[in-house]
């Protein structure tokens, strides 16, 4: 038996004693937890106490539990899919998303009129109560499971300069930055990303475990004039995914020699 001696609920006391030994390795990743009558004996406290001790670790995303099966370590290890968050173009001047091809939809685009809120028309610099055409998109990725949120914002005003996307804005994003280019304008962007975490519709479509936070990315294309012309987000599990950026150095204008 393991001796508590630390200030704090009993629980408490009990769950930070399984927390260090699933941080040194005693307990390891996506093994299964000992029984509820095996912490009740290695602690000796009663089965309330090691349940709540339980409940708390399971809040810190530390455990699974799984109905029937019982509680497990959470995996450490690495995410299961590396999402590579850069755009290239093809030398006949069509666009080309690193990651186009990995997704599959698991359920048909949803395609509605909404408006802006505070934090899209931040990022559309436009106000609240703007018009916008959207699109969802849940997506699945095959060969690892991970699931996505897809998202597509575009003012009323590039829709009306633009008119096939009036008639179908649910492009996918390379086929929105073609019909961009097309009508004449020269595109850059913004991303962001933030992490949150998920409210209970996110958490069902994502199939979320227990305390894990929401990768939101949002990507903003601009014009020449940096005018944002539409909003993409992307949102999934912090445990399923990773971002993977390519960095390059800005050319910096030459100094001019004193004379």
């Amino acid at each position: 038996m393991s001796e508590i001696q630390r200030p704090g609920a009993l629980y408490q006391q009990v769950a930070a004693a399984i927390r260090e030994a699933i941080l040194s390795g005693e307990f390891a990743p996506e093994s299964l937890l000992p029984s509820e009558a095996q912490l009740m004996a290695r602690y000796g406290v009663s089965r309330p106490t090691v349940r709540n001790a339980v409940a708390a670790l399971r809040a810190e995303g530390l455990i699974d539990v799984h109905h029937g099966k019982g509680s497990f370590v959470r995996s450490s290890g690495q995410p299961a899919l590396t999402i590579e968050r850069r755009i290239s173009r093809t030398s006949d001047g069509r666009f080309v998303m690193p990651n186009g091809d990995i997704w599959q939809k698991a359920e048909e685009p949803s395609t509605y009129r909404t408006r802006t809120t505070k934090a899209t028309g931040r990022l559309l610099q436009l106000g609240e109560e703007e018009a916008l055409f959207g699109c969802d998109r849940l997506l699945i990725d095959p060969s690892t499971g991970t699931r996505a949120l897809h998202r597509t914002l575009i003012p009323f005003e590039v829709v009306e300069a633009v008119p096939p996307l009036g008639k179908e804005p649910c492009h996918p994003t390379a086929a929105i930055y073609q019909l961009l280019t097309q009508a004449g304008y020269k595109l850059s962007w913004t991303e962001t990303v933030r992490a949150h975490m998920p409210l209970p519709d996110e958490r069902t479509a994502l199939q979320l475990p227990d305390a894990t936070p929401v990768l939101h990315v949002s990507r903003v294309a601009h014009d020449a004039d940096d005018r944002p012309l539409f909003l993409e987000e992307l949102r999934f599990g912090a445990d399923r995914a990773e971002l993977a950026y390519r960095i390059t150095a800005d050319k910096q204008p030459a100094r001019r020699a004193r004379s």
